[in-house]
């Protein structure tokens, strides 16, 4: 998959008000994923893209990222989460130091 493809799904990753976008996301299940990252088997951060489209092929709207232990089930429509962000002893509003994810 070429570099502008591989970007153009990035930026269908949610970003947050207190991280760059450029650098920071969050998957679909709220995993945070880091750009360099992609492809990284072994990072806490890393990523892959998903097809999301029973059927679906190539195209960028069949297509979103998510973290490397996440994944989407294209047939029921439904994100499989197995890590979300790391919230735990943090008020809802609180900024993050340094992001970290968790197994669910």
């Amino acid at each position: 998959m070429d570099e502008q493809k591989v970007q153009e799904i990035w930026e269908k990753g949610r970003g947050t008000n207190d991280r760059d976008g450029a650098i920071w996301r969050k998957d679909e299940c709220g995993a945070w994923i880091r750009r360099e990252h992609f492809g990284h088997d072994t990072s806490e951060y890393g990523w892959k893209i998903e097809v999301t489209v029973a059927g679906g092929g190539d195209s960028i709207d069949d297509l979103r990222p998510f973290h490397r232990d996440n994944g989407f089930d294209p047939n029921t429509g439904q994100a499989r989460c197995t890590v979300t962000a790391d919230r735990q002893a943090l008020p809802p509003t609180a900024e993050v130091d340094t992001p970290h994810n968790r197994g669910a």
